[in-house]
């Protein structure tokens, strides 16, 4: 008996996707990508537990912080760095919710803030879309991540949402070719998974 027509067509539809990100590249830059970031990730973490042992309690750290500034504050410089290039890695404000009374909630608060930062961002893409002086500087500037999406769409956004690869970058390149909206929020949602994962395997949350 033959297969479903259907699983078939699905199937080949598959085969031809991962063909075209094969031989366009597509794997080779997120594992040129994680190359690049595994070393100074790795030295960071390094870094930050030498301080964590030698000079500064972190668990001390984070719960000091959680009395003395406002949440809203830190939440408020949160939605800033994500939307402006993602200055600040979000696993501190993720060690940050940790120590907070109520984790599961300021962690919630986190990941809609880091969604909300990169649709403020598609929508920078957009406006700057729209000015030739700055499109065209930010066209050479980010070339890279402006060719990457226009190839690859989706899989790019998806793997700026999961993957340590900065996804205000991957948002404002979206806006700049104005990549569908309705998809670049179905894919964005990634971003709560990365944040609850993060959560629970690097700092044991909950």
């Amino acid at each position: 008996m033959s297969s479903d027509p259907r699983q078939r067509v699905k199937k080949s539809r598959i085969k031809l996707l991962h063909q075209y990100y094969s031989y366009t590249g597509f794997y080779a830059f997120i594992r040129s990508s994680l190359g690049k970031l595994i070393l100074p990730i790795m030295i960071f973490l390094l870094l930050l537990w030498l301080v964590h042992i030698y000079f500064i309690d972190f668990n001390d750290l984070f719960t000091s912080i959680t009395v003395t500034y406002n949440p809203l504050t830190i939440l408020g410089f949160f939605l800033a760095s994500e939307t402006f290039l993602g200055l600040v890695p979000p696993e501190i404000f993720i060690a940050w919710a940790d120590k907070t009374n109520k984790p599961l909630i300021y962690l919630t608060l986190l990941a809609s803030i880091s969604y909300l930062g990169g649709i403020l961002s598609f929508f920078i893409g957009k406006a700057i879309a729209r000015i030739p002086v700055f499109y065209n500087y930010l066209s050479v500037k980010m070339n890279k991540q402006v060719k990457m999406i226009s190839k690859w769409g989706g899989f790019l956004i998806v793997a700026g949402a999961l993957l340590p690869i900065p996804f205000s970058m991957t948002s404002i390149a979206a806006g700049m070719i104005h990549y569908r909206f309705r998809n670049y929020l179905l894919f964005g949602t990634l971003r709560f998974v990365r944040f609850f994962l993060y959560a629970v395997v690097i700092f044991n949350a909950f």
